[in-house]
């Protein structure tokens, strides 16, 4: 969503390429100089660069600057292991301590994975993890297993969100992503609840652009293209997915992603704010367990099918599955080099400047 959103508002060609391999080396680096242990700083940086060989640019290397920062004032944690708060066999949960959020991420998946194969299904919810980045980027480690994978996570620091037919921010964007297998490839779907994301408005602010559309209301409930107005001294929101007219929906999804992440970890809005924090609901199910992986991908491949079967309306060439563009993408950019917005290498020379790490050479 994120990436289809940039290109509707820029219509922007990246001016360069890079080698994927180098921009991950050059982020694990950059992570490292501010003392993260290398594994960790090795699955943060892969997370990242995953999220731009996908298209959702504004979270990939463009969030890696504000880590570096919270880093350095101290509010991510670096060291030390998350806390286990309960355990009741198919689930877990954890205080992340404000651990790396795609290193907590990506080690949920390795315990949820094995307590699926188990148990037919396997949940790790966790509170209190600093940011985890693109949610879609995890997704093809559990499809690549024939597994199910469901992913959700909330922003307690943060609200820039309205409830419906509300003028005042609750909630923040928070994602919902969901990703299982076909015979052909994996279905990854990932989708804010809001009309459009934190990480986009402040970009098109930064660069005096507006959005396509009014996905915005000001500090009075009139619809705005303007990000400007969901900063001080404005008071404005974005609007729940689904817009003026619709935003019921993203409002109730909304709600649902604050019960089962915040929830069931136990740390959310009613805790005192924690900049750039999360809370994850994390599950993975197994097929094999509840119909079998035949059952299964028959029929999910019938459904794919009857999507990209189905005959396009006026605009569209065709229809697509969710992640069908991302994968390709993903496939293009792994063999001719990664499309970098062209602000995120300048936003990252001074880091690099500062621990003496050569920026990425353009192919």
């Amino acid at each position: 969503m994120p990436s289809l959103v940039s290109s509707l508002v820029t219509a922007a060609t990246p001016a360069a390429r890079y080698d994927a391999p180098a921009l991950i080396e050059f982020a694990r680096t950059l992570l490292t100089g501010v003392r993260m242990p290398r594994d960790r700083a090795a699955d943060v940086a892969d997370i990242l660069v995953e999220g731009d060989l996908l298209g959702h640019d504004t979270h990939g290397l463009q969030l890696l600057p504000s880590y570096l920062q919270h880093i350095e004032a101290g509010q991510m944690k670096l060291e030390g292991e998350p806390i286990t708060l309960a355990d009741h066999g198919a689930v877990v949960t954890w205080d992340g301590q404000r651990l790396p959020g795609p290193w907590l991420v990506l080690r949920a998946m390795e315990i949820a994975t094995q307590k699926a194969k188990t148990y037919g299904s396997g949940t790790v919810t966790i509170g209190r993890s600093h940011h985890i980045a693109c949610l879609a980027a995890y997704l093809k480690r559990a499809t690549d297993q024939g597994l199910v994978m469901l992913l959700l996570s909330s922003a307690p620091g943060g609200g820039s969100v309205a409830p419906h037919g509300g003028l005042r921010p609750v909630f923040s964007p928070s994602p919902v992503a969901i990703g299982f297998p076909t015979g052909d490839a994996p279905v990854l779907v990932d989708v804010s609840t809001s009309i459009t994301t934190n990480g986009l408005t402040n970009r098109l602010r930064k660069e005096g652009k507006r959005l396509p559309q009014h996905w915005l209301i000001d500090e009075n409930g009139e619809p705005s293209d303007d990000p400007g107005v969901l900063h001080a001294p404005r008071r404005g929101t974005i609007l729940p997915l689904g817009g003026l007219d619709a935003g019921h929906k993203g409002y109730g999804l909304a709600l649902l992603v604050e019960a089962l992440t915040a929830g069931l970890a136990g740390h959310g809005r009613a805790d005192p704010l924690e900049p750039l924090g999360a809370s994850i609901f994390l599950q993975i199910l197994d097929p094999e367990a509840f119909s079998g992986g035949e059952a299964f991908r028959r029929q999910m491949d019938w459904v794919a099918k009857a999507c990209l079967d189905n005959p396009p309306r006026p605009g569209f060439d065709r229809v697509r599955l969710p992640g069908q563009n991302g994968l390709l993408r993903r496939e293009r950019q792994l063999r001719e080099g990664v499309g970098l917005e062209a602000s995120i290498l300048p936003a990252l020379t001074p880091w690099a400047e500062k621990f003496g790490v050569t920026l990425p050479v353009a192919l």
